[in-house]
């Protein structure tokens, strides 16, 4: 029974039970970690341990490898980092006014004819002078009171360039000064040149216009809408006449990197938060190309009429 005893100790020692009552008066066995039978060693031998294997170390032989292919285990395969983005809440511009802002550029282009036709619109003519050409950037595109614009760009030949200017809000509260300053920038000689503004921007504003009380400077004004046009033209050519598709079969112009018009609402609503200016800025840039484009399809437009009256001509000497 002793020979017994003395394994049962050993077993409860490796376990890590605490035994109850005396102690054993025999000679203890020899402490050692235990591989699997008691220490046989005598009383004045020293116990020979058993070499062990920590837990994190493979046993020799295994391939490791081999086994997390078998079970199905990816390796992990660090991604490099994008780089962050530059956090800034600058605008460019210079500030009319706490929260509004006036963005001018001027682009050398060839000089566009004194007097345009305006027969494609169903209208006379109109002096280049007189020519404004508009679009804005608003809040939503459902249209209503909730509704407004927060930049409006403008774009007109002067002093032999096109002049750009933009005005836009970074402050609810500047809505009226904008308002004011753009009616500064038009007379009653004015030709109003957009794309889907009759329907659109030109409602907007004198909606904006009627709720600050201030007179709508557009109402009575002469106002080509250049949708109207092109639909009646390429309808049955193009995919669609959006105005991206008139400036890049007309215009070939391609945009690159363009914020679409349907992401103006959040870039302003970000940046009234908190957010950053990036998005804002990809808005001006987006609006000042819209204008500009204006001027292009204005030009095309205006040569339709000699197309038109030269393609009759070749077709009655082909008579």
């Amino acid at each position: 029974m002793s020979d017994l005893a003395a394994r049962l100790r050993a077993l409860r020692k490796q376990a890590g039970i605490r035994e109850s009552g005396p102690a054993p008066t025999g000679p203890a066995p020899a402490r050692g970690r235990f591989t699997g039978a008691a220490s046989s060693e005598s009383p004045g031998q020293t116990a020979r341990r058993e070499p062990t294997l920590s837990a994190k170390e493979p046993r020799p032989g295994i391939d490791l490898a081999a086994l997390r292919r078998m079970a199905g285990v990816r390796e992990r395969v660090s991604q490099p980092r994008a780089p962050l983005r530059s956090y800034t809440r600058d605008v460019p511009g210079d500030e009319l006014s706490p929260g509004l802002r006036l963005l001018e550029k001027r682009f050398a282009a060839s000089e566009p004819p004194a007097e345009f036709d305006l027969t494609f619109a169903r209208l006379a003519t109109a002096r280049r002078e007189h020519l404004l050409h508009f679009d804005t950037e608003t809040t939503g595109l459902a249209g209503g009171t909730g509704t407004r614009a927060f930049m409006i760009g403008a774009a007109d030949w002067h002093d032999g360039a096109l002049r750009v200017r933009q005005l836009y809000i970074t402050t609810m509260a500047a809505e009226t000064a904008m308002l004011k300053a753009f009616s500064e920038w038009i007379d009653p000689h004015t030709v109003l040149v957009s794309y889907n503004g009759k329907s659109y921007d030109a409602p907007l504003l004198a909606t904006r216009y009627r709720l600050a009380r201030l007179t709508n400077p557009l109402s009575g004004l002469t106002h080509v809408d250049l949708l109207h046009p092109m639909r009646r033209r390429y309808r049955q050519d193009w995919e669609n006449c959006k105005m991206q598709t008139a400036e890049r079969r007309l215009l070939r112009i391609v945009r690159e990197d363009d914020l679409p018009g349907s992401e103006a609402p959040r870039a302003w609503l970000s940046y009234l938060r908190g957010g950053a200016s990036t998005d804002l800025i990809r808005v001006a840039d987006h609006n000042l190309q819209d204008v500009r484009s204006l001027s292009g399809l204005l030009i095309e437009a205006h040569g339709w009429a000699a197309k038109d009256a030269l393609a009759a001509s070749l077709a009655d000497y082909k008579k």
